[in-house]
């Protein structure tokens, strides 16, 4: 006669039930860490939104001629920024003297493109603009809209080229993207510690259970 096993009946759905039970738990952590984090970030990049007018030129394609073109009106560009706007000592300040710079700002773009052989039009205007995550020198920019001063040149469908108008970190090492001390000084007084943290990559984040605390002595 053969021996039933009822241990082996009853042990067959435990591994199943615990193997449940973590997968909720890694879920419900996971939503959790996810839901904090992105609302952090969003935070974060809004508060230095409200902040700093960025600055975009678009080339008219990608092809060298078109990208080394932008670089030439982006060098001009950014000499003539640096003297308007040297004695700014705010965004507001800034966006206006922009706006009533903008004819002049055109009318140098339109200089430089000219004698380079090219006849492509140009806009020049602050906007709402969508920037993926940017680096300049030790500072990173979070993903979101931005005020920026946008120059278009042409069909405007080539690569890009940025920096920071306000606080001013176009004018300091352009090629390399250092930032020098003053800036560096601008930049912090500027922005919140947080924020400053965060696009310096200073911020010690550390994810916790929100519910399940005896779980975060796994990850001190």
């Amino acid at each position: 006669m053969q021996k039933i096993n009822k241990t082996n009946n009853y042990q067959k759905p435990l591994p199943t039930m615990l193997i449940l039970i973590i997968s909720i738990i890694i879920g419900l952590a996971y939503t959790y860490f996810t839901s904090n984090s992105n609302e952090n970030i969003e935070e974060i990049q809004s508060g230095i939104s409200n902040k700093i007018i960025r600055f975009h030129v678009i080339a008219n394609s990608d092809s060298q001629e078109d990208q080394e073109l932008k670089l030439k009106v982006k060098e001009a560009v950014v000499n003539y920024t640096k003297n308007i706007l040297s004695n700014s000592k705010s965004i507001d300040e800034s966006r206006i003297i922009l706006k009533e710079e903008t004819n002049n700002i055109i009318a140098i773009c339109n200089q430089v493109i000219t004698e380079n052989g090219y006849n492509y039009n140009v806009k020049a205007e602050l906007s709402d603009t969508y920037f993926p995550t940017k680096s300049y020198g030790q500072y990173t920019f979070p993903p979101g809209n931005y005020e920026a001063y946008q120059i278009k040149i042409g069909s405007a469908k080539g690569q890009n080229w940025w920096c920071v108008l306000y606080p001013p970190l176009c004018f300091v090492d352009i090629s390399h993207g250092f930032v020098d001390g003053d800036s560096e000084k601008q930049l912090e007084e500027t922005l919140t510690t947080e924020e400053f943290n965060a696009i310096s990559g200073d911020c010690n984040v550390k994810f916790r259970f929100k519910y399940l605390t005896f779980f975060n002595k796994l990850f001190d």
